[in-house]
């Protein structure tokens, strides 16, 4: 397990709805980081969202510009695999890698978890 503080959050982002992407994963995220809401921000890309960035180059420049920022992005590998854009998703930059156990440690963790 990593080892998680009280002030690290991750948002999970399964939607595929662009939207929600634009004006809440996005918007939220970068602005915790930014404006150090939280200590460590990491973004978790599962299902559904993970086919939407491959796709929208909008998306994908809100993904540099977090990273650039310091989020960790991380991306299910079972799931980019059944889309499949596991290899577009770490051309982006994002860890892909099973994270179920990295979901439930999480959870098990002290650290705070939002989901869009």
């Amino acid at each position: 397990m990593e080892h998680v503080e009280q002030d690290d959050l991750l948002v999970v982002w399964t939607s595929g709805d662009r939207d929600v992407a634009l004006k809440m994963v996005f918007m939220y995220t970068g602005n915790a980081k930014r404006h150090g809401w939280w200590e460590g921000v990491t973004l978790l890309v599962w299902g559904p969202s993970q086919k939407l960035l491959t796709e929208d180059e909008e998306l994908q420049a809100k993904l540099a510009e977090m990273l650039s920022l310091g989020v960790r992005v991380v991306a299910c590998k079972a799931c980019a695999d059944i889309y499949p854009v596991t290899d577009k998703l770490e051309d982006l930059g994002v860890e892909v890698f099973y994270t179920g156990q990295f979901l439930t440690d999480w959870i098990r963790s002290a650290g705070s978890v939002i989901t869009f």
